[in-house]
């Protein structure tokens, strides 16, 4: 919206250009982000207070959670508020990356508010039905897939298309049916990874923000003409303001934990995680970069695969011997290391310099090819 407000008033009439360049406009959304976060923390977090909007606690998880029953959960609806107000007032909102971000990030956002109040209502952690929860996240992956094959959004390159990490002139070709059910595979899997790690204070908003933040330079390299063509990746005009949404994100999440962190005043909630995994995938999937999006969330991947071979490993045993065994003491992966006698604190920080080495990893992959 200041886009489109002062760069043509700016530019004609006192010659300020400096809203043309998305890198101060990235920088703006990072500032006006986390001060939007700042600004409506307490108020939101009073208003949940005042309607009993409290986090339901599991019983068959550590014990030292059972004091965290109560907090004021649904705090993503700050994270999404911190993200969404940044980007219509400083990226161009007549770009499809932006709009495709941002619808993706309010129908997940939709999907985890309505699992946090049935929750709430209910007074239990079962929430919408699982069916019901895969079908609102799978249905934005089928819409994503469709839209980036019949509107052309990634034009020069084929919308069925991907690159390769560590590969310079290798990329993936799927069939369209094919593309849509990875598109679709690729939000409801992150989607769910991120949820399963918002297990401790600020885990899942200090790793979110990480890769936020990392997707945000990805997409300002791809959106360069110059940078892509040195980098040798793929070059996707107009990618650039994907980098303002991510960034804008990324300030969303750190003023989050502003009051996420241990000990935390409000959790997200599914209304936050559902949405910040879903649209991180989207970011992935619009930046031609669904394969990087393992490297880049690869401590989300580690806590979905702990939770997958737990069960799996589980039932196989229950079934072979009449014993179900684990290979964790407890999963996902964050409350294995509580087990075992590490602080909450110590875990989260840990899985946050885990996420940043992931994230140079990530940017490694541009050079070491």
């Amino acid at each position: 919206m200041l886009y489109h407000l002062f760069v043509p008033f700016a530019q004609y009439y006192i010659g300020f250009n400096l809203f043309r360049f998305g890198t101060f406009r990235a920088a703006g959304a990072v500032v006006t982000a986390f001060l939007v976060a700042f600004w409506f923390g307490p108020a939101i977090i009073s208003r949940l207070r005042m309607l009993k909007v409290g986090q339901v606690v599991r019983t068959e998880g550590p014990q030292t959670h059972l004091g965290k029953s109560g907090t004021p959960t649904m705090g993503g609806v700050l994270i999404i508020l911190s993200t969404v107000i940044p980007t219509f007032l400083w990226a161009r909102l007549d770009n499809w990356y932006t709009v495709i971000a941002l619808v993706v990030l309010l129908w997940l956002g939709v999907v985890g508010f309505l699992d946090d109040y049935l929750k709430i209502v209910r007074k239990n952690t079962g929430g919408l039905k699982g069916r019901y929860k895969i079908l609102g996240q799978a249905g934005i992956g089928v819409l994503l897939g469709i839209v980036l094959i019949v509107f052309h959004v990634s034009d020069p390159i084929p919308a069925t298309w991907t690159q390769i990490p560590f590969f310079k002139s290798w990329h993936v070709w799927f069939h369209p049916v094919t593309y849509v059910l990875f598109v679709t595979f690729i939000i409801v899997g992150c989607s769910n990874a991120v949820n399963l790690s918002d297990g401790l204070d600020g885990l899942a908003a200090g790793l979110s923000g990480i890769a936020a933040a990392t997707f945000g330079v990805f997409a300002y390299l791809l959106g360069r003409v110059d940078a892509s063509d040195y980098l040798n990746v793929f070059y996707l005009p107009g990618a650039g303001e994907l980098g303002i949404f991510c960034v804008a994100l990324a300030g969303g999440c750190m003023g989050f934990l502003w009051y996420n962190a241990h000990p935390a005043e409000v959790f997200m909630g599914d209304t936050g995680s559902l949405a910040i995994g879903g649209v991180l995938g989207a970011v992935a999937v619009l930046l031609k970069a669904e394969f990087l999006l393992a490297i880049v969330g690869a401590v989300f991947v580690a806590e979905a695969l702990s939770v997958a071979s737990q069960t799996i490993y589980f039932k196989y045993t229950k079934r072979r011997t009449g014993t179900g065994k684990r290979i964790f003491r407890m999963a996902p992966l964050h409350h294995h290391f509580e087990q075992i006698g590490w602080h909450e604190s110590k875990v989260i920080i840990r899985f946050w310099l885990m996420g940043i080495m992931c994230a140079l990893a990530a940017f490694a992959t541009l050079k070491i090819r």
